[in-house]
Order: structure tokens, then sequence, then C-alpha cells
């Protein structure tokens, strides 16, 4: 499409002399312009891509996939209790449909825990101990302290907690913590508060702040027993093979439940959290190309000072011969080339940046004093950055689609040029 000697010319004009200061500077405003909203745009979405990885991968790694909660048996009143006393077979049958990994019968309730004079509200999982090392965030947490097989422990009375919450309550690994419960014993004058003592063999961070400030595991028949539940469950917590799946495999999970529960995901529970995610990123993106834009339009501004400073090299060209479409091509490739050189020079900063963003933003936090990145706001614990070719991709279609539009305007003009009127006042 371009011959050898169009890409000379082009070349020749882009290395501009020194008395051509001007358009010199102009194409080197131009490809730092492009190359650092490249950048921009490359780095938003890495880092937004990371969020929402990380955001995601914190909920569906701390969490079950699925909850299935049953209706339970009824009351004389007419009311349902809301457990299952055949929890077993129940999570039996919904561990053979295809896909499901795991189902595990579950305990819940709501607590205060206490310890060093300090109080907080936590939410406790009566979990079995082969069950809460199948969690892959608790498993495997960002830190922790003690050893998950100490679970159940102590007369199966050592539970795992929050690394937050253990920093709230002051107590670590080895430490004892009392859990009041208000729904206690039943006693002629009424129910009085369950509170009871237990030792905190483990403490985790999944990397979540909620998670981490509220979340502890008590062994299973321990829980049955601190919340009046013996002999039932409260619900089934169901792992599946692909979590982004989980809306296709509901229905498959209540066949298997039939009338005795429904299903609850964790897209059901974190579905506010993701549109609002879905939203900013298309927000930021629409943003992040304006600016690409802007910046893409110092392209026109130089090559219109290029235009008007070789008119007459456009007049001797057309005189020698050359067509119109030759010198659009010759001036395109001026403006083609800043951007792909800009481009290029952004995709390498960008790619650099999101892959080293930890050293990075280390040194931000350290030159900013600390206290930049507050967990207790954004839920996560880090700042993430994940580099996806699709992002990649679409940032430089952007930057390089934008730079070929805005060239061809100033290279049409240079071709529409009158070679008589280029060399009048010569």
């Amino acid at each position: 499409m371009f011959s050898r000697f169009e890409w000379m010319i082009a070349w020749r004009y882009l290395r501009a002399r020194r008395s051509e200061g001007g358009i010199s500077v102009m194409t080197w405003i131009s490809l730092v312009g492009i190359a650092l909203a490249v950048f921009a745009l490359i780095a938003t979405l890495a880092v937004r891509s990371g969020f929402r990885y990380e955001f995601v991968d914190t909920i569906v790694g701390a969490n079950p996939h699925a909850t299935i909660r049953p209706y339970g048996e009824a009351q004389p009143n007419g009311m349902l209790t809301g457990t299952t006393p055949d929890y077993d077979a129940l999570a039996d049958s919904l561990a053979q449909v295809p896909g499901v990994t795991h189902a595990v019968p579950v305990v819940t309730g709501q607590v205060m825990a206490s310890a060093n004079g300090a109080n907080t509200g936590a939410q406790v999982i009566g979990i079995r101990p082969g069950d809460l090392a199948d969690i892959p965030r608790v498993q495997a947490p960002e830190q922790s302290q003690g050893d998950i097989a100490a679970f159940g422990v102590d007369e199966g009375q050592g539970i795992a907690i929050g690394w937050y919450l253990a920093d709230t309550l002051g107590v670590r690994a080895g430490d004892r913590i009392r859990l009041i419960s208000p729904d206690g014993q039943k006693t002629p004058f009424g129910t009085s508060p369950r509170v009871k003592s237990y030792l905190v063999s483990y403490v985790f961070q999944v990397g979540r702040y909620d998670i981490d400030l509220t979340r502890i595991y008590m062994p299973f028949s321990e829980a049955q027993t601190y919340f009046n539940r013996e002999g039932v469950a409260d619900e089934i917590q169901v792992s599946i093979t692909d979590p982004e799946a989980v809306d296709a495999l509901s229905p498959s999970l209540l066949a298997a439940v039939g009338s005795d529960g429904w299903v609850w995901t964790w897209r059901d529970s974190a579905g506010g959290f993701l549109r609002a995610l879905q939203m900013e990123d298309n927000i930021m993106f629409v943003i992040l190309s304006i600016l690409v834009l802007i910046a893409t339009l110092n392209i026109t501004s130089g090559l219109v000072m290029l235009v008007k400073n070789k008119g007459r090299d456009i007049g001797i060209l057309r005189t020698m011969g050359l067509t119109e479409g030759t010198i659009l091509r010759v001036f395109f490739l001026c403006g083609a080339g800043i951007g792909v050189i800009g481009t290029v020079i952004g995709v390498i900063l960008g790619c650099l940046f999101a892959l080293y963003i930890d050293p990075i933003f280390s040194f931000v936090n350290w030159v900013a004093g600390g206290g930049v990145w507050d967990p207790s706001v954004r839920f996560i614990s880090a700042l993430p950055a994940r580099l996806e070719l699709g992002d990649v991709l679409s940032a430089v279609a952007l930057s390089l689609t934008l730079s070929f539009i805005v060239t061809i305007f100033p290279a049409r003009r240079a071709a529409r040029m009158n070679p008589v009127e280029a060399l009048r006042y010569e």
C-alpha cells in the first residue's frame, strides 16, 4: 500500500531540522501525549480487572458459591423452622449434581465476641474440620497464625477467627475469647444468654475486610450445641467447578433439593457490588478514551504545521508527477507513525506498571506516609492489578484508530494543495 520512497519522505519530514524546531517540538508533544494516554488507559484497565478479579476471588474463595437454605419442618403454629434434620442426605444429593465439588452442612449464628475488655459482633459458622480445610482462602490465606489442623481441638472447642477480628479483640492463636449468644439455654423463666469461652486455634486473613472482621468458624457439633441446633443444620453450602456459571447450575441444584429449600448464589449476595463495578468500568473507559482522543488531536496540530511548512516541497513534488494520493499517503505516514510509536511506548509503560504495581504502590505509600489504601473502605487488603490481553488490545485499537482518523484530515489538505499556489511566492 505504501511505496518505499513514501516511507523515506515521511521519515525525513518527521526528522525536522533545527530551523524547523516548531515541528519537532509538536512531534514530541504528540508522541509523549499519546504514550501517556495509552499508559493511563492500560494501567486503569489493569487495576480495574485486578480489582474485580480479587473482589470476586475473595467472595468465591471464602464463601460458598451457592447456599441451599431449607424451608424446614412445619411447627404446630404453621411456621417453618428453617432447618433440616436430613442434612447429610441433602448434601449427598447435591454433591451428585454435575459441576458440584463440595456440598457441606453448616450451622450459622450471630454472637458477641469478647476478650481483653473489647467487644464486637461476629458471625459464627459451624463446620466440620475437613470441610473447613476445603475453603481455599482459609486453607491458604494471605497471612495466618496457628495451625488449621488444630481446628476443633480442646474437646472440640478450638475455633478459627478472622485476622481483623483478632486484632480488634487483641488476641492471637492460643488465646481464649468469650462468645455470647442471646439465644441461649431455655429455662422456666425464659431464655438466658449463653456465654462460653473458646480457644483460638487458628487466625486467618482471606483478604476481604468484612470477612476478616466478623468471621468465626466453630466445629459443627459444637455449633449445634451452642445454638440449640441438635440434630439439624441451618443450610447446605455448595462449591462448584466454575463459580461464574453458578446461575446456569441453579436449576440443577433446585431439582436436587426439590421442594425442601431454595438456592441463594454468590451473585445474588454480591450483585450490587458487581453492577457498581461494571458501571464504574464503563465510565472510566469512556473518560480515558476522551483523554486518548485529546492526545491524538496533537497529531493534527503537528501535521497542520508540517503541511504549512512543507508547502514548497509539496508543490515541487506535485510538479514532478506525484499524485494527490501519494502526497496523502506521505503525510498519513507521518501522523500514523507518531501514533504507532506513542502507542508502543504507552503499552510498554502500562504493562510494566501492571507487572510491578506492588513495589510502585509501596513507594507511593511510603512517600505519602502510609494509609493510602484503606481495606475497610475497599474491602480488599491490597491494590491489585491484572494484565489481560483483551484490555491491552482494546487500548491499542482505540489509540491507533483515533490516530489514523485524525491524521486523514491534514493529510487530505496537503494532497489537495494547488502546486501553483504553493510555488507562487517561492
